[in-house]
């Protein structure tokens, strides 16, 4: 499988219309455009039935000790966890694109409704869901897809990691407030392809001038 985006180059920098949150001067962080990028894929294998799509930031701290902290930077060598910034499954079999902020335009508190979504497909929970959860204004069920936010203090530029499965199932075995977790495991002896492109972010304004 090939996979591509209009939205960004693979390793490419992701813009801030595609994120959750860009550079502020004063506040450090505000609210971006948060619309979900453009995707497109190709040679896809015989037999597929249905595709999923995850978004996964590798880069996260493992740790919160400094993050968002002033004063301090999250050190780059800091071991770093998995977030989900989207899960996205059901998509039909005859399906070769996503157009730029169909299934995202835009924050919404609390997040958006889920897990059902457009033309029969389900979202999963992305991690701002446990993200949010201790924030009286943000907290509740983030399905779908919200972009990237990393630390503004971070010393790594983050990753973000789009995949597109192929599998020989037209739904997947996951029912209720799933997770990207949960999705992982249910594809399980069910992938028969997968195409990835990275795109690049950072809030760090130090790391943004270079």
């Amino acid at each position: 499988m090939k996979l591509h985006s209009q939205s960004f180059p693979d390793h490419g920098v992701i813009p801030e219309n595609n994120a959750f949150g860009r550079i502020d001067p004063q506040a450090h962080v505000a609210l971006a455009g948060n619309r979900n990028p453009h995707l497109a894929w190709s040679d896809v294998p015989e037999g597929t039935r249905s595709f999923v799509v995850l978004c996964v930031d590798s880069d996260v701290p493992s740790r919160p000790d400094d993050v968002n902290q002033p004063g301090r930077e999250v050190p780059a060598d800091l071991p770093r966890t998995d977030f989900h910034h989207w899960v996205l499954v059901d998509i039909a079999a005859d399906v070769r694109h996503i157009e730029e902020g169909s299934y995202s335009d835009g924050i919404t508190p609390r997040g958006k409704a889920g897990p059902l979504a457009l033309d029969g497909t389900r979202q999963g929970l992305n991690d701002f869901t446990s993200w949010f959860a201790s924030d009286r204004d943000m907290n509740g069920d983030y399905f779908g897809y919200d972009g990237p936010c990393p630390p503004w203090n971070d010393a790594l530029v983050h990753r973000y990691v789009f995949t597109v499965y192929a599998l020989d199932v037209a739904e997947l075995a996951v029912t209720g407030r799933f997770d990207g977790a949960r999705v992982r495991e249910a594809m399980q002896g069910h992938i028969l392809a997968q195409a990835s492109i990275t795109g690049t972010y950072t809030l760090n304004p130090r790391l943004h001038a270079l």
